[in-house]
């Protein structure tokens, strides 16, 4: 379990979030939804660093998170960040293996274990045919897919993903919803940012809602709709359609 105890969270300085508290359940997939502005990035980005922890606790399984060491914690979480400003000029199998960097020695020599899990990791992808590829060459979306395994590599028990879909096209979303339900199955707690209201509401076991950079509400999709936090929160209307598939919901 990961658990947000009363922070308080800057960045570059500025004051973003006051006194939030939430839990993310070990074992589930937990979307974090809510308008632009709302404070959904500075939230995960307590967890790398990007966002310093003002005040408050976190806790990962009962540990006080904040007190790791910088290596400790990129053992326990690994984080796909929304936006990268230096794309590197290396091979997409380079950039993978640096996921293994946490779990490396000082000769950062990588082991059969090592090099099972980054080629493992860019299957599960669908990267490894861009292996030798440079990542500064490859379209939005494989180079998207690319940085997902490199955080696939660290090989976490909890994966935060800011806006995966960025990038994608609909092919590409329904693959990562698939490859993050099937994460799930293996194991993985999942937390994501998702601007699509109704792919959260789907693949989500547990949804925070945020608006005025507070948790408006932490609940399950059914709950969500039945209380009509969703529309209250983004000010819209619902229309939710069903046929032997599942459930879809039109927001307008």
């Amino acid at each position: 379990m990961l658990e947000f105890y009363n922070v308080s969270a800057s960045c570059g300085g500025v004051p973003i979030l006051n006194d939030i508290s939430v839990c993310f359940q070990k074992g589930e997939i937990t979307a974090v939804i809510g308008p632009n502005g709302c404070g959904k990035t500075t939230l995960l980005q307590c967890l790398n660093g990007a966002s310093k922890v003002t005040s408050g606790a976190i806790a990962l399984e009962g540990a006080d998170y904040l007190a790791m060491p910088h290596r400790e914690r990129a053992r326990r979480i690994s984080f796909l960040p929304q936006v990268r400003t230096v794309i590197p000029a290396l091979p997409v199998k380079t950039l993978v293996e640096h996921g293994r960097f946490p779990h490396l020695g000082f000769s950062r020599k990588k082991s059969e274990k090592d090099i099972a899990i980054v080629r493992e990791a860019m299957q599960f992808a669908h990267v490894d045919a861009y292996a030798a590829q440079y990542a500064d060459t490859l379209s939005g979306g494989i180079r998207q897919r690319a940085f997902f395994a490199m955080a696939l590599a660290q090989d976490c028990d909890y994966i935060v993903l800011d806006e995966p879909t960025t990038y994608l096209d609909l092919k590409g979303q329904r693959e990562l919803t698939e490859m993050i339900l099937q994460l799930k199955n293996n194991g993985k707690t999942v937390i994501l940012v998702l601007h699509d209201i109704g792919q959260a509401l789907r693949i989500s076991d547990t949804v925070v809602i945020m608006h005025d950079r507070k948790i408006a509400a932490t609940a399950t999709p059914e709950e969500c709709l039945r209380q009509h936090i969703i529309e209250t929160v983004f000010d819209v209307r619902l229309k939710e359609f069903s046929d032997g598939e599942g459930c879809y919901y039109f927001f307008y």
